[in-house]
């Protein structure tokens, strides 16, 4: 392998052990063993395995934000964007062949905090805000459309959709129950960002 396809590699490798885990549990060995890279080549490129954390939510971020801009395009409404969202969320992370929900850098950065290392809980933090803002993007655009009731705190909503999010993906994980999470989900949502009740799906119980 090239230095570039190796360095891709670490970087792809550990996200996928550490959201399937944690941080804690997964070792610059299993790092290595998974990725098919020796130990003096991790530490070519990088100095630890906090630095190699750091720099992988920066590479998963890149990686999926021209899918986030597509989901969160003004090109769709408002409404479309929400919908658009919620089932990116149902289609993509939940895993129906083995009844379970796999890790997500993106939607579980919560799930890493028991690390004390400042640089993970910036690197943690940088994702969870980077969800926010898009969230809030969204939430504007509902409110300036009416499609809200009156008196939401925008930021607050934001805030509130990516919690929620992250909550039900954990409870889905931990109770292995994906039609909970599938019902829940959306009707949550719907709630927290105060979507008023003629624009929920018919499908939705009022």
């Amino acid at each position: 392998m090239s230095a570039v396809e190796t360095r891709e590699r670490l970087l792809s490798t550990a996200l996928d052990l550490i959201w399937q885990s944690n941080y804690s549990s997964v070792g610059v060995n299993e790092i290595c063993k998974q990725a098919g890279v020796t130990k003096g080549g991790f530490y070519h490129h990088f100095e630890s395995k906090a630095q190699l954390f750091c720099e992988a939510t920066e590479f998963y971020w890149n990686n999926v934000k021209q899918h986030f801009d597509e989901l969160y395009s003004p090109s769709q409404s408002p409404l479309e964007q929400l919908e658009s969202v919620l089932s990116f969320i149902l289609q993509s992370k939940l895993d129906e062949e083995n009844n379970d929900i796999p890790g997500c850098a993106f939607f579980s950065a919560g799930s890493q905090c028991g690390n004390n290392d400042d640089r993970i809980q910036q690197a943690l933090r940088d994702m969870s805000n980077a969800s926010i803002r898009y969230n809030l993007s969204l939430v504007r655009a509902l409110a300036g459309e009416g499609y809200l009731e009156d008196g939401v705190d925008q930021d607050q909503a934001a805030r509130y959709m990516h919690q929620y999010i992250q909550g039900v993906l954990i409870f889905g994980k931990v109770h292995r129950n994906l039609d909970q999470v599938r019902a829940d989900l959306p009707e949550g949502v719907y709630r927290l960002l105060g979507l008023k009740r003629e624009y929920w799906p018919s499908s939705s119980p009022k």
